[in-house]
C-alpha cells in the first residue's frame, strides 16, 4: 500500500468513528419552537366564544392575546397623547374604531396573530398566514391601510409595545422565551422601517 493509500484509509477510520460516535441519541433535542413553549397545539377553550365547544391552540391564543393587548397599549397612547404614539401608523384603522367599525381591527389582530403563529412554529392549516409581504404592508404607496411609513424610533416603540404586552400575558422578560420574541420581531425590522 502506498503511502497516501495509507493516509486515506486511516483517514476513512477515523471519519467513520467521529460519524458514529454521534449518533442522534447524542444529539441534543433541539428546542421548542416559540410557538410550542407558548402552548402550542393543545386545543383550550376559545374565550372569545359564547360557544363551549369552540376549541384554539394555546399558542395561537398566547398569541391573540398579545396582539390584543398590544393594540390596546397603542391606542392607548395615542388616546393620552403620548409621545412618539404610534397613531399615524394606525389611523385609517384607528378611524373606522372611532366610528363603529371594528372589522378591519378583527382583520389586522386575524392576520397578526396568523403571521406570527405561523412564523414561529405553528404548522397547523388555522394559523396559515395570507396577507402581504412585510415590505409591502408597511408601505403607504402600496397599503392604503398603513398611514404612514416607519422610522426605527417608531419601530423600537412598537417593540416595546409587544414586550410590555407580553409580560402582562406571562411571558417574564428575564427569559429566553421574551428574547426569541424580541428577536423575530427584530428580524423583522429591515423590511418594516423603509
Amino acid at each position: 500500500m502506498t503511502k497516501y493509500s495509507k493516509f486515506a484509509l486511516v483517514a476513512l477510520v477515523f471519519g467513520a468513528l467521529a460519524f458514529t460516535s454521534c449518533s442522534k441519541g447524542d444529539d441534543p433535542a433541539p428546542p421548542a419552537s416559540i410557538y410550542a413553549r407558548l402552548g402550542g397545539t393543545t386545543l383550550v377553550d376559545d374565550p372569545d366564544s359564547s360557544d363551549p365547544a369552540v376549541k384554539i391552540e394555546s399558542g395561537r391564543l398566547a398569541y391573540r392575546k398579545v396582539i390584543n393587548t398590544t393594540v390596546g397599549l397603542i391606542v392607548a397612547d395615542v388616546q393620552s397623547g403620548a409621545s412618539g404614539n404610534l397613531g399615524a401608523h394606525f389611523a385609517p384603522v384607528l378611524t373606522e374604531v372611532g366610528a363603529g367599525n371594528t372589522t378591519n381591527l378583527a382583520t389586522l389582530v386575524d392576520n397578526l396573530t396568523d403571521f406570527f403563529s405561523f412564523n414561529t412554529g405553528g404548522t397547523n392549516a388555522v394559523n396559515t398566514y395570507s396577507g402581504l409581504d412585510m415590505v409591502t404592508a408597511h408601505n403607504p404607496a402600496l397599503n392604503n391601510r398603513m398611514g404612514t411609513t416607519s422610522t426605527n424610533a417608531d419601530f423600537t416603540k412598537f417593540e416595546g409595545y409587544v414586550g410590555a404586552a407580553a409580560v402582562q400575558n406571562g411571558v417574564a422578560a428575564n427569559t429566553q422565551l421574551y428574547t426569541d420574541i424580541v428577536a423575530v420581531l427584530e428580524s423583522l425590522r429591515d423590511p418594516v422601517v423603509q
